[in-house]
């Protein structure tokens, strides 16, 4: 079977489990296809099998890829979905980071966890994800999809910027605030969250356009349809703003006008059996521990 790989550099601490991990890959007599600038760095940290293949674009990856393997945190698994892109290829999270609500394979169960993925006892979770676009410009080099979030942020530390919101040609509303997050139902317990968005279940079929630290304390978050396009104006004193799709970031004129809407594509997530999305909510967020225990 042929098994991508997408990984970043990584902590000292980490490199037994993904010396283990490659080990226990060729054992299974597997081809391995490692994403370019994480082999160049694996050359310097592990001992990587002779035979690899690497790609570094999504048109790079052969058709038959089995499934993607993300080594890191879910930042690297973001990173990740966007080289997959809308090719259908399933994804799996080693987590080797912090938190990990999309890497939630944790990297002490490597070898029951490979073993289940190899035989094809797993469930694939699909994602909707977000689309951003203008017709003023191209926007990201045309990886303009999110799975977690589109956020405009102001550009400077000093004013608040304005975004005019309009849902399907009418007008929301006009958020005066540090600016606002676009997220879907797996981004809901991300950045969305941290500034009080609501916890959205996946395949729910909304989004939600969280306000930050806006000016009027009584502007909530507001849960929308997802077949719902989102059309945005913004002001601001510097003539720019930033716009943020997952974990790319860039600064755009205030001229520009953008359109957001569910992207024409899902992301097929891979997730074992024993996988619960409200007990890993539970975990993550440490619900029901008592306080005064620690």
């Amino acid at each position: 079977m042929k098994i991508a790989v997408y990984g970043r550099e990584f902590h000292p601490s980490v490199v037994p489990y993904v010396q283990h991990l490659f080990d226990s890959l060729i054992a299974r007599d597997t081809e391995l296809w490692i994403y370019k600038d994480f082999r160049d760095f694996l050359e310097q940290q592990v001992n990587c099998p002779q035979k690899l293949y690497t790609y570094a674009t999504y048109d790079e990856l052969p058709q038959d890829v089995g499934f993607m393997l993300s080594l890191g945190g879910d930042g690297t698994m973001l990173a990740a979905v966007a080289i997959v892109a809308d090719s259908g290829i399933p994804v799996a999270g080693i987590n080797f980071g912090r938190l990990g609500f999309l890497a939630d394979i944790s990297k002490d169960d490597i070898d029951p966890s490979l073993e289940a993925i190899l035989i094809g006892e797993y469930n694939i979770q699909k994602r909707t994800l977000l689309s951003v676009q203008s017709d003023q410009m191209e926007l990201f080099g045309g990886s303009h999809f999110a799975l977690n979030d589109i956020t405009l942020f102001k550009s400077d530390s000093s004013a608040m910027i304005t975004v005019s919101a309009y849902l399907n040609g009418e007008l929301l509303n006009a958020y005066w605030a540090d600016g606002i997050i676009v997220a879907t139902p797996t981004g809901s317990t991300a950045y969305s969250l941290s500034c009080g968005g609501p916890i959205i279940t996946p395949g729910s079929g909304n989004f939600v356009i969280t306000p930050i630290s806006p000016h009027n304390l009584n502007v909530r978050p507001v849960v929308i349809s997802d077949d719902m396009e989102l059309d945005l104006e913004i002001e601001s004193r510097s003539g720019k703003f930033l716009l943020s799709c997952d974990s790319k970031t860039t600064s755009i004129s205030t001229d520009v006008k953008l359109k957001i809407s569910k992207a024409h594509y899902q992301v097929n997530l891979i997730r074992l059996k024993n996988y619960s999305y409200f007990a890993n909510l539970r975990n993550k967020l440490l619900w029901g521990l008592d306080a005064r225990n620690y």
